[in-house]
């Protein structure tokens, strides 16, 4: 039937695109103003070729025999040469062409691209003609009468393997023929649009339907796992982050409280039972997975899972480094990932894997078992399944706290649903993402995307469907979760303590639990107040109450500097103390009958540091009677939230911008009102505007503070130099450094020791003709210094730009 006279009949206006792509014996060509969706996948490119008999128009590049190849093949006849015209037309459903091929029933046709082929004396051969219908779409080829086959024969091509195959004889009225090119994909497979096909490998029934959505339907149950030819087997998968619990058949559980209780237990392995533990963090009023015990009943063993990849057996740290432990007949094994417990009864298998934040517990074996505990199923009740033996007096109080005013709950939520899209949506039809959203909204809803919290959910999503077998790759540096989920490993803090982010955003830390900080916080001291006895004085501080202040224990004294503080390494409390043998230069006054004993806790005075320090001063009275802390406050405030400068380089002028932000992703501006701390990292964009970066680049040759507005301030601290972080600064990172009119460097504030009011960042920048990255400085590793000057800046005309910050 004539495809073009079909079009002509149900048509009201026609728009040709002056598209001129010719091509001679093969040709690329462009269709994105008329893209195709071929069985399932949409293309805005087609690739035509011929040989000595064939003619071959593909979508994913040049069709070579053996590839996955998405291709039309065709007889040739003595066709060597083609072009496109793509036609902008609505054709309603109930036309023609919609009788013809009933599976259009429901999209109507929006644009046809046309591609004539023709011989080298520019006669008419043949035609192929792309019609797009919304997510489907058909191929309708014709031979002209200059055509030398008397048989034409078309295949189409799905992954390189035959899908439909069509003859028709030259010689007839109806030269040609319509093909529906639409259907769905799955797991490698395709599909008709609207058929439902029975595949074994996958166990499953598949309908697609007119949109290209293949929906799957499965005989194995919600704990199973297709093993291929219609075969099911046991794959329970449970996974508890931070409060929330999605057990084995995608039900969410939530735990308000810091008790302990049942996780799992399975009917095939009666001797298992897996325990989990739970407390609070920043917050009184949102709990955490703290720990995941192994208890095996017949032995009364109990193997703990615990913070920073500690492993204890019976309270007993085991020594475990990456090679694999049997304990009680359970493998036990650490890598950076976490910690795995594997144990094996009958033809099952359980294994337990933690990492600090997440836990994910997995059952494999025959078909037939039950799941209890919180991963069994929703009908569980969570005072049943609370383990009084792991659960501390008062532990079932609930908590109520104000709401975080910084959280906005839409737009966490909108983080949440990234699950649903790439990369992670190649799992959605093995793995339900819903649950893992709806634990990843709740939570970010009501607690800080600090340690990491927001990524978590994803890597809990990402490592369920690697069980699965579907691996979700590249998603951490696409929506920048970098930092890996175990990252507290070998951090080891005291029970009323948690491994969590220090303000600066780059340090892993000891910090305070909520309820243990709250009866300090409100009074801004760091500790018990002074225990007197025995003409003797005793100061204990919390060192997660100074962690969290910016102050380092190392660095403070008493009265006489050799009587520092004393660090208990289980509970991380310092104490200072002095008595009548050892007074730490006390001082001693009497009052009647009464003697006071008077000392202070300070910090060292500025000649003991450099020329910077981002500790603030501390002085602490301590007496036998009273304690007064006395914290000096210090609040640093970026004076400028960025800082623009108009710059001339030879012949090139242009703009260069200075931006700092408080978070690694640059999501968030630093504003003028932005308090900040001592030791807090901060994040310093410059880029450059007006400049084509495919020619030059940005290159930051040096960085430096001052305590005055000159640059030239003979009192200075350098925080980039030759291009490269200062080596004997850990703290100083620097980015994409000549790459690309872009750039970005990070560090931990600072002051000058002894010195107050402003300090001034100067930075030295220079243009540089880019090739093949010989604009970025080349840092040694070891030492991060330069080694070799960079020969192609533009010219000797360096930009200087100048920022401040105050307190």
């Amino acid at each position: 039937m004539p495809w073009l006279k079909l079009l002509s009949a149900v048509s009201l206006f026609t728009v040709c695109l002056a598209v001129n792509q010719e091509f001679i014996n093969s040709g690329e060509i462009d269709i994105t103003a008329c893209p195709i969706t071929y069985y399932g996948l949409k293309y805005d490119k087609v690739y035509v070729d011929f040989d000595s008999n064939t003619s071959t128009l593909c979508f994913n590049g040049q069709y070579q025999s053996g590839q996955n190849s998405d291709c039309i093949l065709m007889s040739r006849g003595s066709a060597v040469r083609g072009a496109l015209i793509t036609l902008i037309r609505d054709i309603p459903t109930g036309s023609g062409i919609h009788r013809l091929l009933p599976n259009l029933i429901k999209q109507s046709g929006n644009c046809v691209n046309v591609i004539p082929l023709r011989d080298g004396q520019d006669s008419d051969v043949k035609q192929i003609e792309l019609g797009n219908f919304g997510a489907q779409a058909i191929v309708a080829i014709k031979t002209h009468s200059g055509f030398s086959d008397e048989n034409f024969e078309t295949q189409t091509l799905v992954n390189g393997e035959s899908f439909v195959r069509q003859v028709f004889h030259t010689n007839k009225t109806n030269k040609g023929v319509v093909t529906d090119v639409s259907g769905c994909r799955l797991f490698g497979a395709v599909y008709k649009t609207n058929t439902s096909v029975w595949n074994a490998d996958i166990c499953s029934t598949v309908t697609c339907d007119e949109f290209g959505v293949a929906t799957p339907v499965s005989t194995c149950g919600p704990m199973e796992r297709c093993q291929g030819n219609n075969t099911c087997t046991l794959d329970a998968i449970c996974t508890v982050t931070g409060s929330t619990i999605i057990d084995v058949v995608g039900q969410l559980h939530t735990v308000p409280d810091r008790c302990g209780y049942k996780l799992m237990q399975h009917a095939s392995i009666p001797d298992l039972e897996v325990q989990g533990v739970f407390q609070e963090r920043r917050r009184k009023d949102v709990s955490f997975l703290d720990r995941v015990i192994v208890h095996l009943k017949s032995s009364n063993v109990d193997i703990s899972l615990e913070q920073g990849g500690r492993v204890k057996v019976n309270d007993k740290v085991l020594s475990l480094n990456t090679s694999e432990k049997v304990v009680h007949g359970v493998k036990v094994s650490k890598d950076p990932t976490g910690i795995t417990a594997e144990i094996t009864a009958s033809d099952y298998t359980a294994s337990i894997h933690f990492n600090g934040y997440t836990a994910q517990i997995r059952v494999t074996g025959s078909k037939g078992a039950s799941v209890f505990g919180l991963c069994g199923n929703a009908s569980t009740i969570l005072a049943e399944e609370k383990n009084s033996g792991l659960s501390e007096s008062g532990c079932e109080t609930v908590y109520k706290e104000d709401a975080d005013v910084s959280i906005n709950c839409n737009e966490t939520a909108k983080w949440c649903n990234v699950l649903r899209q790439q990369p992670f949506s190649a799992c959605n039809l093995v793995m339900d993402p819903e649950p893992f959203i709806s634990a990843c909204s709740s939570s970010l809803c009501k607690y800080p995307t600090t340690d990491g919290f927001d990524c978590q959910f994803l890597e809990g999503y990402s490592r369920a469907c690697s069980m699965q077998k579907v691996n979700v790759t590249g998603w951490k540096s696409q929506i920048k979760c970098g930092k890996t989920q175990a990252s507290c490993q070998d951090k080891y803090c005291s029970v009323h303590e948690f491994c969590g982010e220090k303000y600066n955003g780059w340090e892993s830390v000891c910090l305070c639990r909520a309820i243990f900080a709250s009866k300090y916080r409100p009074t801004n001291t760091f500790g018990e107040p002074t225990v007197c006895k025995d003409h003797k004085a005793t100061l204990t501080l919390a060192g997660c109450l100074l962690e969290e202040n910016g102050i380092d224990y190392n660095v403070l004294h008493m009265n006489n500097e050799s009587c520092v503080g004393q660090i208990d390494n289980e509970t991380h409390m310092v104490k200072f103390s002095f008595d009548k043998t050892n007074t730490c230069g006390t001082v001693v006054k009497s009052n009647g009958s009464k003697i006071n004993y008077h000392n202070t806790i300070k910090t060292w005075n500025s000649s003991n540091f450099g020329i910077i320090t981002r500790h603030e001063e501390v002085h602490l009275d301590v007496s036998c009677h009273y304690m007064q802390p006395s914290v000096k406050s210090l609040a640093i405030r970026i004076k400028e939230s960025s800082v623009i400068q108009e710059l001339v380089s030879g012949q090139w002028r242009y703009n260069l911008s200075m931006i700092v932000y408080s978070d690694e992703a640059r999501r968030h501006t630093v504003t003028p009102d932005t308090e900040l701390d001592l030791g807090q990292r901060i994040y310093i964009e410059m880029e450059v505007d007006g400049l084509d970066d495919n020619v030059l680049s940005l290159v930051v040759d040096s960085c430096w503070a001052t305590s005055v507005p000159s640059p030239k301030s003979t009192l200075k601290y350098s925080i980039v130099g030759n291009g490269c972080p200062n080596p004997s600064d850990k703290s100083v990172t620097v980015i994409n450094n000549g790459l690309k009119l872009s750039s970005y460097f990070s560090f931990s504030l600072f002051q000058f020791s002894g010195r107050a009011g402003n300090i001034y960042l100067h930075c030295k920048t220079m243009l540089c003709v880019n090739q093949e990255n010989s604009c970025v400085p080349k840092c040694d590793q070891s030492s991060r210094s330069r080694r070799s000057a960079m020969p192609n800046y533009l010219d000797q005309n360096s930009g200087l730009i100048t920022m401040a910050w105050r307190h």
